[in-house]
């Protein structure tokens, strides 16, 4: 069953790298070619994101970089993959060709320039998400203990995804900021969280968030991530069903999907250690599941709720 995945950092491990990890079959990327294949991945979305301890001069540099390895190592090397720019293009994909979408993790890395933001449009970013963990110039991430909303900016650049027809990613946003992007973004989104009543870590949702996401119309993709599936740290897959089900009683069977994080995570869920692993889940999902259901949370669930 194909796969589409709304999360990984491979980008930033290439840039980190200089460019000298193979992405068709380096074994240091959870998410390289062969893995994809081999997990039955048909999107892959790839987020652009620069570590807090960068210099602000150097961020959008930065940005530039990991989207320029993006095309030489991702794209140009390989083929079976194909850049996803416009959302129509998803359904003129061949049966061996793998789509590729760029994301922005944080929107440090513009600064206060939304012109910075439209280069990345341009460049083909269609996922927004405001912060990482920390607070910036257009709102407070989850790990800032003031937990503000939105700046100004930030409810400009919201009204640009919306123009973009691009998504606004709640997933590491400060709570309050959360309830200000419902009011305000067109096209919303978590991609990668999981349930606060499951697991209480601050990365996740709260029922009352999940339910407002649903009712917009918007999509939670659920984490592979132990810390944020299992209160213990350690967790089995059947951990990240209970994740899916619990979303599922609160009404959002057909706003389920996957956003795995791999290569932005050093820990893993048992039997999902990086991207080949994938119909593992899909498998665990059919014991509980019908299976159009499961081609729901697969992937389809999120075609249904493009921005077109």
């Amino acid at each position: 069953m194909n796969i589409i995945d709304l999360h990984c950092d491979a980008l930033l491990k290439i840039w980190e790298s200089k460019g000298a990890l193979s992405f068709r079959n380096g074994e240091e990327l959870d998410t390289n070619l062969e893995r994809l294949k081999k997990g039955k991945v048909k999107i892959q979305c790839f987020a652009i994101f620069i570590p807090p301890e960068i210099k602000a001069e150097e961020q959008f540099q930065a940005a530039l970089d990991q989207v320029d390895y993006f095309h030489t190592k991702v794209l140009e090397k390989n083929p079976d993959m194909k850049q996803i720019k416009d959302w129509d293009s998803i359904y003129s994909l061949e049966p061996n060709e793998i789509g590729a979408i760029l994301t922005l993790e944080g929107v440090d890395c513009i600064g206060n320039d939304v012109h910075k933001l439209r280069i990345l449009y341009q460049l083909g970013v269609r996922s927004v998400g405001l912060t990482w963990n920390f607070a910036n110039l257009a709102a407070d991430g989850v790990g800032e203990p003031r937990g503000a909303g939105l700046t100004s900016f930030g409810k400009e650049i919201i009204a640009l995804n919306n123009t973009y027809k691009s998504f606004t990613d709640v997933s590491h946003l400060a709570e309050k900021g959360f309830w200000e992007v419902m009011e305000l973004a067109d096209y919303p989104i978590a991609s990668h969280s999981n349930a606060k009543a499951i697991c209480p870590h601050r990365r996740n949702l709260t029922d009352e968030q999940a339910l407002a996401l649903f009712q917009k119309n918007g999509l939670i993709h659920v984490v592979y991530h132990p810390l944020f599936t299992s209160s213990t740290g350690q967790a089995k897959i059947t951990d990240l069903l209970r994740h899916i089900e619990h979303f599922c009683s609160l009404g959002g069977v057909k706003q389920i999907g996957l956003g795995s994080d791999f290569d932005g995570i050093d820990e893993y869920i048992v039997g999902l250690e990086d991207a080949s692993k994938h119909q593992n889940l899909i498998n665990e999902l059919l014991k509980y599941y019908s299976e159009d259901d499961v081609k729901g949370f697969a992937g389809r669930n999120f075609l249904q709720h493009l921005p077109i």
